[in-house]
């Protein structure tokens, strides 16, 4: 008679090298923190060098993720990768998208198997599902739309399908789609709000009345390590999406105005329907789709879209299935974004 199997001893995070790519990125480095926090050896992956982690411990690896061997190496010897790294933005051409976005998820993908990673974290985004419409509770039965309404959009859900699909035994993935995410030292939504709003070019689209998620960043990123584990513990998350955010949608423009106050600028009051906004958004449009200029519009369709619509989700899959649940609350986090700004001289 055989011995009996016994299960794996279970490695413990001090056991384990985590590879993040896009490290020295707002959400990478929330992530790269939490994760030395827990004990991690963490490992970033990037094309630019970021001291500030490196000083810490990290060890940092120099690439393109549309590079294959680059990628390769960087997830040489680890035992799960958290795939971060991804162009967001919501103007640029297509191709540009399309090489980080997609190729370099298929990268990740194949290195990981390669490399007998065990685990994949995908960063995705809850945009996959927008359709120019109101979103109210929407959960993961939400279909991608038919037409895609930005290039990250159509880049980020074809991502996020190669990354579910390569769900396996021997490769167990997550997609996260975190809505908005905002907090100090924040490179993407709060800048480009107070600069819009510090050149008079920001006004209210709409009613004003549209609710939104958002996500504080910290627990944007607690959500990645809450993932991490149930990819051991909960093997049914394995191959599956999750919406993320706060769990407390705000009215979009009434979060915008808190931030501005926090900013020490004026509340914006001005309005625009949402009809003569896309027509205004259109026309910008129009010299950057004919011409090589580069930059963007001041306004395209799909911000017109996003900031007159309701888009909020049910995350009660994310709390029961990953153990997820917000550490910091909307009111919590404005407390510290003003302390942050009022620190950092932004305001």
């Amino acid at each position: 008679m055989g011995r009996a199997k016994t299960a794996p001893e279970k490695k413990t995070p001090k056991d384990q090298l985590a590879l993040v790519t896009g490290g020295g990125g707002f959400l990478g480095k929330s992530v790269v923190t939490q994760l030395l926090e827990a004990g991690y050896r963490v490992r970033s992956f990037s094309r630019s060098d970021h001291p500030q982690i490196r000083k810490r411990g990290v060890e940092m690896v120099r690439g393109d993720l549309a590079d294959p061997k680059a990628v390769e190496k960087a997830c040489h010897g680890c035992d799960i990768v958290f795939h971060i790294a991804a162009k967001a933005d919501v103007w640029g051409r297509y191709q540009d998208f399309y090489s980080t976005n997609v190729t370099g998820t298929e990268n990740i993908i194949a290195a990981c198997k390669k490399n007998k990673v065990g685990r994949l974290v995908y960063t995705s985004s809850a945009s996959v599902v927008f359709d120019a419409g109101d979103i109210e509770g929407g959960n993961e039965s939400l279909h991608y739309p038919q037409t895609p309404r930005s290039n990250y959009c159509a880049t980020k859900a074809e991502a996020e399908r190669m990354v579910l699909k390569a769900n396996s035994k021997t490769l167990r993935t997550v997609s996260l789609r975190p809505h908005l995410i905002w907090g100090p030292a924040d490179t993407q939504i709060i800048p480009r709000i107070i600069e819009r709003a510090r050149s008079g070019s920001l006004v209210i689209i709409g009613e004003g009345k549209n609710k939104v998620d958002i996500t504080y960043i910290d627990n944007a990123a607690r959500a990645h390590l809450d993932a991490a584990e149930a990819l051991v513990n909960n093997p049914k998350c394995s191959g599956r999406a999750y919406f993320i955010s706060n769990g407390e949608p705000v009215n979009a423009w009434d979060f915008i105005n808190r931030i501005l106050k926090s900013a020490g600028i004026p509340q914006v009051t001005k309005r625009i329907p949402q009809l003569p906004a896309m027509l205004i958004a259109f026309i910008n449009e129009i010299p950057y789709l004919i011409l090589p200029l580069k930059g963007q519009p001041r306004l395209n369709r799909f911000l017109v879209e996003e900031l007159s619509t309701s888009h909020w989700f049910d995350i009660s899959g994310a709390k029961k299935e990953l153990g997820y649940e917000p550490r910091v609350t909307t009111e919590e986090g404005l407390n510290l974004l003003k302390v942050w700004m009022k620190k950092s001289g932004n305001k």
